[in-house]
């Protein structure tokens, strides 16, 4: 299938919003580093020096330009081709954080970029064409149509069960409550942008769309749905680890986004069969190329923990609560060795606590107990 100019405009702005939003990671990273190297004080730990740091703001900059360019890219072509490109920010920042932040690419890692690369290559030959759209109106018939409003219904009913139902009970134990409703809402929200910014990129080339009250409307969706997906994926990311939501969150936010698109704006009709698989056999590529990515990051975190482990604070208080709802008290007043603590995930557990670890579990009360681990380094 030819590539027409619309989606030609829109790969190459997906595939600078990539390169600007990868790119503003890192430059963040090291304009939080060079204010934490100047304060004293980390922004993880409530430092605020990086807001008078210049990098900061650059890097600041850079990714709304990213989004910017994202979010111009939808105006031109389908979610199917656009969404999945996300995926190579991750190379960039990648690969940015292994030459400027010296952060090692695992090899594995390495070959998540390639199968990312190979994916979005594979997903842009077999991409639909972007269908022609002359007005607000029009995108309106298509977000009302029977099957597309099922879609939102249910969205909205999943939506409302997760936040009021699952996420006060298992939010906390669970990473798929938050990173389920941040995905549906997320669906929801690239629809709106894809309407709004087809209604601007008609009114700029002169047929005024603005005076229209669905244009408004959408504007509103956009803005209710990504509030909603920025705060619960940010409860996503302060509960769990990052490279669990990361990868999960991307998943299923693409593949959600995309059957969005699929019923709302038709783009698999007139595909053949074989241009349908080709396009799902590229997702697949990219998204395992994805998890291999951050898995790899998380390894070889990890890794440099447990090899670069120095002895604890004296102020370290671990309180781990007892099966009978007593807590548990260890006080260290000389840094113990490496030693002398198991590795649990990202945690140093002291032999003594672990049959009372193991009781919790068993016992199903770690959650309830999860909030009196206290670690003060």
């Amino acid at each position: 299938m030819g590539f027409s100019k619309d989606n030609l405009t829109g790969f190459i702005l997906a595939l600078l919003s990539s390169g600007f939003i990868g790119a503003s990671f890192i430059i963040k990273k090291k304009g939080l580093r060079r204010a934490a190297a100047a304060s004293g004080v980390r922004a993880g730990m409530g430092g605020h020096a990086y807001l008078l740091e210049p990098l900061w703001w650059f890097g600041m900059i850079t990714m709304i330009v990213g989004e910017v360019a994202n979010f111009v890219a939808y105006a031109f072509a389908p979610a199917v081709l656009v969404t999945p490109l996300g995926a190579l920010s991750i190379i960039v920042s990648a690969v940015l954080a292994h030459f400027i932040l010296k952060e090692k690419l695992h090899k594995l890692g390495i070959l998540g970029c390639v199968m990312c690369i190979a994916g979005s290559v594979i997903i842009v030959i077999h991409a639909p064409q972007e269908r022609s759209i002359s007005s607000i109106q029009q995108i309106v018939n298509m977000a009302t149509q029977p099957a597309f409003l099922l879609y939102v219904g249910s969205v909205m009913v999943l939506v409302f069960i997760l936040i009021f139902y699952f996420a006060p009970q298992y939010g906390h134990t669970n990473v798929l409550i938050f990173t389920g409703i941040c995905s549906l809402m997320g669906s929801l929200s690239v629809m709106s942008v894809k309407a709004l910014g087809t209604a601007l990129k008609l009114t700029f080339e002169g047929k005024n769309q603005l005076i229209y009250l669905e244009t408004w409307f959408f504007m509103f969706v956009v803005a209710t749905c990504v509030i909603t997906q920025m705060n619960y994926l940010n409860k996503a990311l302060d509960t769990f680890n990052t490279a669990i939501v990361s990868p999960i969150y991307y998943v299923l936010f693409t593949t959600l986004t995309i059957v969005a698109s699929i019923i709302m704006f038709k783009d698999w009709d007139g595909q053949s069969a074989g241009s349908i698989i080709s396009e799902i056999c590229g997702f697949i590529v990219v998204l395992s190329g994805t998890i291999l990515l951050h898995v790899t990051k998380d390894f070889e975190r990890s890794s440099s923990f447990r090899g670069n482990y120095t002895p604890l604070s004296p102020t370290l208080s671990t309180r781990l609560c007892s099966g009978n709802g007593e807590s548990l008290k260890h006080d260290v007043e000389e840094g113990p060795s490496s030693e002398e603590y198991l590795q649990i995930g990202y945690f140093q557990v002291h032999p003594r606590c672990c049959d009372n670890l193991l009781k919790l579990l068993a016992s199903g009360n770690f959650c309830s107990c999860w909030k009196t681990i206290k670690l003060t380094f």
